[in-house]
């Protein structure tokens, strides 16, 4: 027995190379011809396609963040008392607006109807017909 006859007990394990490249580079597995090998190659992914062909939701990038007014018609304020005061507060208590997200939201009264009464108008925005329309009842706005 001489030396360079010798064998070792267990040889050192070879991993199986898979024919997907392995690990001599780009292609070395052989793979990637053809069509993805050309110039000029851009083929659509057909998800796309069908994405493009959805109707779209026209206007997302506008919305407002402001909050929304709830409306309220000057007829509607015929409810309350004679030289009552009319603010947000009174008028969720009166069940003419409700809550949004869990407040009182702004309120804005608008010229539908016909008002008699001689009301004061705090912290809600009012329209030019109903600001008119409660002036000439006598009512003022704050």
């Amino acid at each position: 027995m001489q030396i360079h006859t010798l064998k070792r007990q267990h040889p050192n394990k070879k991993f199986q190379q898979v024919g997907r490249g392995g690990t001599r580079g780009k292609t070395s597995g052989r793979g990637g011809k053809g069509q993805t090998a050309r110039a000029g190659n851009k083929r659509r992914p057909e998800i796309r396609d069908i994405i493009k062909k959805l109707p779209k939701l026209r206007g997302y990038r506008f919305a407002s963040f402001a909050p929304k007014s709830s409306p309220v018609n000057v007829g509607a304020l015929e409810v309350f008392e004679a030289s009552s005061v009319v603010n947000p507060k009174s008028l969720f208590e009166k069940n003419l607006i409700r809550r949004m997200n869990g407040t009182i939201s702004n309120v804005k009264i608008l010229g539908d109807g016909e008002i008699s009464k001689k009301l004061s108008i705090v912290d809600c925005k009012v329209s030019k017909s109903a600001r008119l329309k409660i002036e000439k009842a006598g009512g003022n706005i704050k």
